[in-house]
């Protein structure tokens, strides 16, 4: 009973749950990312800019709307991962952040910073079970 009132305490006032909704990015490590980026782009097709590819799909719920994943090859020993150790980072998609983050804190979830805001959108990053870091991103 206490679980489900909590779950209704964080529905956001436009009556979004706080859940994950897709895959905002893949992130990876690579010793030359530069030379990773041109690897795909010139035998798989993706098309590259500095940071790597963005792949747009419809949202099938809501046709209107352009969804975005992010796929970035960083260069081996890049902090941005850290504290985890893994070789690699996801980022998930995400609805009603600030509900989100706080049912995480009543789990016990490691938050690793505050949300920040950017013109594309609110981001955070935790830590999974694993130890992986994870990051979390509602799109404006």
């Amino acid at each position: 009973m206490e679980e489900s009132k909590n779950a209704e305490n964080a529905v956001s006032s436009n009556g979004t749950i706080p859940k994950v909704t897709g895959i905002g990015g893949i992130f990876f490590f690579s010793d030359n990312p530069k030379d990773t980026r041109e690897w795909y782009a010139k035998n798989l097709g993706l098309e590259v800019n500095d940071w790597g590819s963005t792949f747009e799909s419809r949202n099938v719920n809501k046709p209107d709307e352009i969804n975005q994943l992010q796929w970035t090859p960083f260069k081996n020993g890049s902090e941005y991962f850290a504290p985890s150790k893994k070789e690699f980072m996801i980022n998930y998609r995400v609805q009603n952040i600030e509900g989100l983050v706080n049912k995480l804190r009543e789990n016990g979830v490691t938050i690793l910073d505050e949300i920040a805001t950017f013109e594309y959108g609110k981001f955070i990053h935790i830590m999974d079970s694993d130890g992986n870091k994870i990051e979390l991103w509602e799109p404006l």
